[in-house]
């Protein structure tokens, strides 16, 4: 028998086992593995090796082996209590307890066995009683919490230890064991704000994907209690409450995938509950003791909540009962006058996030006779208000249209062509109150939105608007009838020899809305309507080249777009759009504008001043001025606000503005980076490819920790590779892989998150494209993922032209390229030896491409070809160190390592010279003599 006899290396382990030569006992066994073939004599050599573990206190690998012998036979009674002990050790008590419960199974009689069971039994049960009975961590945070005296900071850090705790299921369910829902009432109780966000929003953790729990709290806190929380004068409350409410809803219409097994029939249906929380919230849309914020959370809610979010889904019944329930209630809030006694508590925003849900309540209907019953409450209300002896009631009769106009539009359309309606907006427009005539002028402003369909208004209402303006002395009155007569008077769009107005009125009327913006006596909701002037007026070129040039008017703009009234975001994203010329160009082909003129047609002709430098000055202006920080800004609000539409118009501006790479620290610095990771995860398709590209400019060149700070950064990720699929332009495949390389060049868990997205295939295919700069730049990302296991893998595998093509790619005439492709190959090789025999077999031209990187003029590209020279040479194959040393690139190396010492070519010349020293190791060359 040889040395190489696992039975034999075995029995003598055996030995040296028994006479306490640990040690030694463990390098038998561990020689004796590298040669058995026969499984079961495997199982036996790794039991034996983990009994030595055992004695080592090597706990970790005593269980590992273990495990090896019960693989092959799961009833290995020794390897299964020898587990069972290193478990122990290692504090796994409830595997170690399945362990010697198996044990006993096999030998009931067994007394070691019975008694290891009856330990850790009682250690497993007195570990469960101090985490749970008495939970007193969950107490003693209670305590502190509802102990008046306590000094604030630590009650602050308590309550913040609540809400980490309840946001895992374990500290959930140990707060709700524990009394906690009772305490948290207290909390409420208390009165003090900061208590209730947090006994809020522990509950919201407690709720959240867990139906059984979700319903119990429901019935412990009660859902009159959750609206009259949500109703308090407190945005920050009534938005903690509204997530609360939305936990509740996402773990009862099925956010919850737990496996209830028996409990199932525990949990009642929710259907009960879900009803009474939504004619809850319908109830709250009128009450006077809900505040504006209570009332706007509601109203959220029920967008978000009541139509579907998907058509493919065909139950609407949630709208159906809405609007039976709930449609006049909504338009009750549509018609309030907040200028009026007696009027229900509003924010600015309250009518538009209420027009929002009329339009998606509509938009959710299936057939005419839905959409006939939706109108005809609309009219009933509306008439039900119309008293010509009664200005307060017509007043809200026509403030409620303005509402609709928003939303439905149609609806709003049709009400406002209906028999009566228009002698009302006259006779307003004709009061002595000043109310009157502001609520008129709005709703023809509403009303002339749409222009294709609104030439009723556009006969009626250019006359009305032009007589008040001249007649009125109050300047809130002035603006919105002027406002009025911009959006009747552009219908012209863009086009620079279409104009409604006289020559040169549109810059009169844009000087006089600035002079508004800027007049900061006016009141915001005023001076909003000017910005609403110059999202019309800025359609010409001249109106925005003064605009920007106007400093204090853009930072009047931007103040106002940070302010809380959020209903001016899409009057202001419309003006920078104009600004910085960013809207869907319809092109204009030069033969066709000649043939026009030809045939005496109108042309649409481009003004001077929307020519490519004159919006790059724009742009200047507009970074100077602080736009990315109001956009910053603009991007938080409201979903119900800030629309698909208006998300896709921020996304353009923002890359429009990034355009310029000189600029793009502007729009880091200002917290550019992390508003657009939003805008590229969520909108309409257009409004997401803009933003992500617009994320790729600025990932591409700015320190990722800077530009995405935090956890942010991972989210950069999707929608970069989003931009790599082929149906998107060269442009945006360039930038995104320019963007990822950076990426990928500053952390393993940045490329672990690059290759998850599946970004791999996408680079690859990139690598094989004509454009040289994609090329490059998707070399460039593949030289920054090599370092990665998984991309290692995929060079490994065989039938593919992976390596072949980067090898081929080290040949190509281009520095860049060469520099990217070579150091990929260099760490790639150097990472898997096996990969150095591979690359001289997927081309006959390896020695050939290797050599011209060795003789490389730059010292860049040359360094990684000799690195890649000494991987081969370090590579465990004889063979091919052999045949590259029998080589002409020996003579390669001898030059370039006798070379003298030189600062600029230093890394190449100490490169070939360890080539060379490796070479004598492995008996290739003789050892240099030193000349005589």
């Amino acid at each position: 028998m040889g040395m190489g006899d696992p039975v034999q290396l075995k029995d003598e382990g055996n030995k040296h086992f028994q006479a306490g030569d640990i040690d030694l006992a463990i390098e038998c066994y561990t020689k004796a593995i590298k040669v058995c073939k026969d499984k079961k004599v495997l199982a036996v050599i790794h039991r034996n090796r983990s009994a030595c573990y055992l004695k080592k206190e090597n706990y970790a690998n005593a269980a590992s082996d273990a495990s090896k012998a019960i693989d092959v036979d799961a009833a290995d009674i020794k390897a299964l209590y020898r587990r069972c002990q290193a478990l122990e050790k290692l504090g796994k008590l409830d595997m170690a307890f399945k362990d010697v419960q198996r044990c006993a199974t096999l030998e009931p009689k067994n007394k070691t066995f019975l008694e290891t069971l009856r330990r850790l039994g009682a250690e497993i049960q007195a570990k469960l009683k101090t985490t749970f009975s008495t939970d007193s961590r969950v107490q003693n945070m209670f305590d502190i919490l509802l102990d008046e005296e306590m000094e604030k900071d630590k009650r602050e850090k308590a309550a913040n230890n609540l809400i980490v705790l309840s946001r895992e299921d374990a500290g959930a369910e140990r707060i709700f064991q524990n009394n906690g829902v009772a305490l948290l009432l207290n909390m409420i109780e208390t009165g003090k704000p900061e208590m209730i966000l947090a006994a809020v929003r522990t509950l919201s953790g407690m709720c959240t994907g867990h139906k059984a729990r979700a319903m119990a709290i429901i019935h412990m806190v009660g859902i009159d209690k959750m609206c009259s929380i949500m109703a308090v004068d407190n945005e920050e409350i009534a938005l903690a409450t509204c997530n609360l409410f939305q936990c509740i809803n996402d773990s009862l219409t099925g956010g919850d995938t737990r496996e209830y097994g028996k409990e199932e029939a525990l949990v009642m249906d929710a259907a009960k509950d879900l009803k009474t929380i939504l004619l809850s919230l319908l109830e709250m849309l009128t009450s006077k003791k809900v505040s504006g914020h209570g009332r706007d959370q509601a109203l959220n809610l029920l967008s978000k909540n009541v139509p579907r979010r998907d058509k493919k889904e065909k139950n609407h019944s949630r709208t159906l009962f809405t609007i039976d329930h709930g449609l006049k209630k909504i338009l009750k809030v549509c018609g309030q006058v907040t200028e009026l006694p007696d009027q229900l508590p509003l924010t600015e925003n309250t009518q538009l996030i209420a027009s929002v849900l009329l339009n998606k309540l509509y938009d959710d209907l299936t057939c005419d006779p839905e959409r006939t019953n939706f109108k005809d409450i609309c009219n009933e209300y509306i008439k039900s208000k119309i008293d010509p002896n009664d200005m307060d009631k017509t007043i809200h009769a026509i403030n409620t249209i303005s509402g609709l106009l928003q939303g439905p539009f149609d609806v709003g359309n049709a009400l406002v062509g209906q028999q009566g309606i228009m002698e009302m907006m006259v006779a307003l427009c004709g009061s002595e109150r000043e109310v009157d005539q502001m609520i008129a002028v709005e709703a023809l402003i509403h009303a002339s939105s749409k222009m294709s369909r609104a030439s009723f208004i556009i006969t009626n209402g250019v006359s009305l608007l032009k007589d008040i303006y001249k007649k009125t002395k109050n300047e809130r009155i002035k603006i919105r009838s002027l406002v009025g007569l911009c959006k009747l008077g552009s219908a012209g769009g863009d086009d620079y020899s279409l104009r409604q107005f006289a020559e040169g009125s549109t810059e009169k009327l844009a000087k006089q809305c600035r002079k508004w913006l800027c007049n900061p006596q006016i009141d915001t909701k005023t001076r909003k309507w000017a910005i609403e002037g110059l999202a019309y007026l800025t359609n010409d070129a001249d109106v925005k080249d003064d605009f920007v040039e106007d400093e204090p008017a853009l930072k009047a703009m931007f103040e106002l777009a940070k302010s809380k009234d959020k209903t001016i975001l899409y009057a202001v994203a419309c003006t920078l759009v104009n600004c910085t010329n960013c809207y869907e160009k319809k092109d204009i082909i030069p033969e066709l504008v000649q043939l026009a003129k030809f045939s005496k047609q109108h042309v649409p002709e481009q003004h001077p001043k929307d020519k490519k430098d004159f919006i790059e000055k724009r742009v200047k202006r507009l970074l100077k001025a602080g736009v990315t920080s109001a956009l910053a800004v603009m991007v938080k609000a409201d979903n119900a606000i800030l629309t698909e539409q208006t998300k896709e118009l921020l996304a353009r501006v923002f890359l429009a503005l990034s355009e310029n790479p000189r600029d793009r620290g502007t729009i880091v610095a200002q917290g550019g980076g992390k508003a657009l990771i939003p805008l590229a995860l969520e909108g309409t398709d257009a409004g997401k490819v803009k933003a992500s590209h617009a994320l790729a400019k600025i990932a591409a060149i700015s320190n990722p920790e800077i530009a995405f700070p935090g956890e942010r950064v991972y989210e950069v990720v999707r929608p970069l590779v989003s931009l790599l699929h082929t149906d998107r332009d060269g442009m945006q495949n360039f930038e995104a892989l320019k963007g990822l390389t950076n990426l990928a060049g500053y952390s393993e868990k940045l490329r672990v998150k690059i290759l998850k997205e599946k970004a791999l295939p996408e680079i690859e295919n990139h690598m094989f494209e004509e454009h040289d700069q994609i090329r490059r730049a998707a070399t460039e990302c593949m030289c920054n993922l090599v370092t990665c296991k998984e991309v290692q893998d995929r060079y490994l595998e065989d039938g593919n032209d992976k390596l072949k093509l980067l090898v081929l790619l080290c040949g190509e005439d281009d520095d860049e390229l060469q520099i990217a492709a070579a150091g990929a190959l260099a760490m790639i090789t150097a990472a898997q030896k096996k990969l150095c025999s591979k690359m001289t077999q997927v081309t006959t031209q390896w020695l050939e491409i290797l050599q011209r990187l060795c003789l490389h003029t730059n010292p860049n590209v040359q360094h990684r070809g000799l690195v890649i020279v000494y991987n081969m040479l370090d590579s465990d194959d004889s063979e091919l160190a052999k045949k590259l040393i029998e080589s002409e690139m020996l003579e390669i190396l001898s030059v370039i390592g006798k070379a003298a010492d030189n600062p600029k070519r230093q890394e190449p010349i100490d490169t070939a010279r360890t080539c060379l020293v490796k070479a004598m190791d492995l008996g290739l060359i003789k050892p240099f003599t030193s000349p005589s």
